[in-house]
């Protein structure tokens, strides 16, 4: 992929959090003219030894009122864009295009009373920005964040979901979120142990949450691994609940952009 110099914008890099080996934060500066809904995405670019520029779509985790741009990515063994990130240090500078892009955004649903938001992975990171921003709060009576993993220490994001009620603009709407993490590869105490999809087949999902999937008051964003995202679309569809597009408002919107 190329870019004209027209098309993106010079950022420095602020903070790199490693999580665990696999998982980084990523927080950059944010040019005053770069615009997102939530649940939007920017490609970030790294320059190679060669000159040659690497692409990558990533998802915001910070809200559209931060002054900075957060990101959640994974640790591709020899991957190009996250090798290159590596040896980047604070300071230096990436690429972001101007142009944010992405339709898991909440203007995809023109009604509904329940939110849920599937995620596996760094697939939670645009769902953050959702709850960060004012407008889910207002829209919905009850939201409910499903977040997998494969073990529970790559659970990221702990103290900003726990702490969302804390703050002054969300405080009085906070009892509408419920948070239901979930683990494939062990069982430790407090979290679900499965997969997103086997907890939706054996109804253990949607007793945790104390809310029933139904295409009447349910609206379902989903985004992560592309498999789950398939095999979740397809055990939907059985419950009549179907894609949501500009044509057809429906009960389901997904983000994968693998």
């Amino acid at each position: 992929m190329t870019a004209s110099a027209e098309k993106f914008t010079h950022q420095t890099l602020l903070d790199v959090q490693p999580l665990t080996p696999s998982l980084f934060t990523l927080r950059i500066t944010r040019d005053a003219g770069f615009r997102f809904r939530a649940g939007q995405f920017a490609r970030l670019g790294v320059t190679k030894p060669d000159g040659s520029t690497v692409w990558r779509a990533y998802s915001m985790v910070s809200s559209p009122h931060d002054e900075f741009l957060e990101f959640f990515s994974i640790v591709v063994p020899g991957g190009e864009f996250t090798s290159e990130l590596s040896r980047l240090e604070v300071g230096d500078t990436l690429m972001v295009e101007r142009q944010a892009t992405g339709y898991l955004t909440l203007d995809r649903f023109v009604d509904g009373r329940d939110l849920w938001l599937l995620s596996t992975g760094t697939g939670v990171a645009p769902f953050l920005s959702i709850l960060q921003d004012f407008e889910v709060w207002e829209k919905f009576e009850r939201i409910v964040l499903v977040y997998s993993a494969r073990e529970g220490r790559e659970l990221a994001y702990q103290d900003l979901i726990a702490g969302l009620g804390q703050r002054d603009y969300l405080a009085e709407h906070a009892h509408k979120l419920r948070f239901i993490p979930t683990v494939t590869r062990e069982q430790p105490a407090g979290v679900l142990n499965g997969r997103i999809t086997t907890l939706i087949e054996n109804g253990e999902l949607e007793r945790a949450a104390g809310l029933e999937l139904t295409p009447e008051h349910s609206r379902v964003m989903i985004c992560g691994n592309p498999q789950m995202i398939d095999d979740t679309r397809k055990l939907l569809k059985q419950r009549d609940m179907n894609l949501s597009l500009s044509r057809r408002p429906g009960q389901v919107a997904v983000e994968n952009y693998w």
